[in-house]
């Protein structure tokens, strides 16, 4: 098939988890002999990443503005090429996805959380998504939602039924921790937040949370966002010299903070499965989770819940914990992703809803 997919920043992944999915997907479609374009806002120095096309296109840099505008510029491009299915990410861009339809493309709309949500939208940006969660129901061939909790959402308030497919992630350990010691990290003695540092992610509350903690072991706080330098200050503005806060990192180094952590902690209030909660547990981390619906249905009892009340109690348990404990939460945490949430299980659902959708 001639698969295009558009709606994250592009690849390779150097944002968040919609550039992680559009990655891993994009490679093993491609792998398995699908000729797939991604849709970048970033240029890469190559036209091409792990076999999957890239297609650059300009982008406005606007907090409210900067997915759709790109979205809408690239739905534009892909109307004079032809592809089978376009797979757009995002429910702020369900307006586009009747465009390809209209000549003949198979369109899905992969919707993520409940976005209008998220604290940093003003009134204007959470009445665009409360309309295109509307439009998501009817616009493109397919509605594609990464949880259960959301797919019964949108059955609930739409009466539309639609494709779960949850978020991928890998599983194992790397073996190297180079860029973990260089951050000034002992392998198996810090723990560790990952997320774009926006309020409703609280990363401020992990980090109170950890002050009150009575140990040695350090915290990391990974990550960045483009539009929250007053949040990102506040979270930076503490006194113990036990937390590191080094900003994003992506990579090996990303791969190697997860596999080494003692704990993680995951304290995200928005979205449908959370990607750096499957991507920890993939690495068998002992991970705390806050327990929102889709975060429950994602980590079961493989990883342990806490309340915005009750944080530092669980981190102390946490790293009070014999370590033979905390790996055999690791373990079990590993085996359901690698049951549940592996990409190459994915990637068939995906390669399957697109078959369906092609031979409709």
């Amino acid at each position: 098939m001639r698969i295009a997919l558009l709606g994250t920043r592009g690849i390779p992944a150097r944002y968040g988890g919609f550039e992680t999915f559009a990655e891993e997907l994009s490679a093993r479609l491609a792998e398995r002999g699908h000729g797939v374009t991604v849709y970048c806002r970033d240029k890469h120095e190559a036209g091409e990443y792990r076999g999957a096309r890239l297609r650059h296109l300009p982008a406005i840099r606007h907090k409210y503005v900067e997915t759709v505008a790109h979205t809408g510029l690239s739905t534009l491009d892909l109307l004079f090429r032809r592809f089978d299915i376009v797979l757009y990410c995002n429910a702020a861009n369900a307006v586009f996805t009747w465009m390809p339809r209209v000549l003949g493309m198979r369109t899905a709309l992969n919707v993520d959380g409940l976005e209008r949500h998220r604290k940093k939208w003003n009134f204007l940006a959470k009445g665009w998504y409360r309309v295109s969660e509307w439009l998501a129901t009817w616009c493109p061939s397919a509605t594609v939602t990464d949880a259960e909790r959301i797919r019964e959402y949108y059955l609930g308030r739409y009466g539309k039924d639609s494709t779960f497919i949850p978020y991928g992630a890998e599983t194992g350990k790397v073996s190297g921790c180079d860029l973990v010691r260089a951050l000034g990290l002992e392998p198996g003695k810090y723990v560790l937040y990952v997320s774009r540092l926006e309020p409703e992610n609280n990363a401020l509350m992990v980090r109170e949370a950890f002050e009150k903690v009575h140990t040695d072991f350090k915290l990391a706080i990974v990550g960045d966002a483009p539009y929250a330098a007053a949040y990102i200050r506040r979270v930076k503005e503490t006194r113990d010299e036990r937390i590191v806060i080094p900003g994003a990192i992506y990579g090996e180094g990303y791969r190697q903070l997860q596999s080494h952590c003692a704990v993680y902690v995951q304290a995200t209030e928005v979205g449908g499965t959370h990607p750096a909660l499957i991507e920890a547990m993939g690495r068998g981390a002992l991970v705390l989770y806050l327990k929102t619906p889709e975060s429950l249905e994602a980590a079961a009892d493989a990883a342990a819940p806490f309340g915005s009340a009750d944080l530092a109690e669980k981190l102390q348990w946490a790293v009070d914990l014999p370590e033979g404990e905390r790996n055999a939460w690791g373990r079990r945490a590993m085996e359901r992703i690698e049951k549940l949430y592996s990409w190459n299980v994915v990637t068939d659902a995906y390669e399957n809803l697109f078959r369906r959708l092609t031979s409709a």
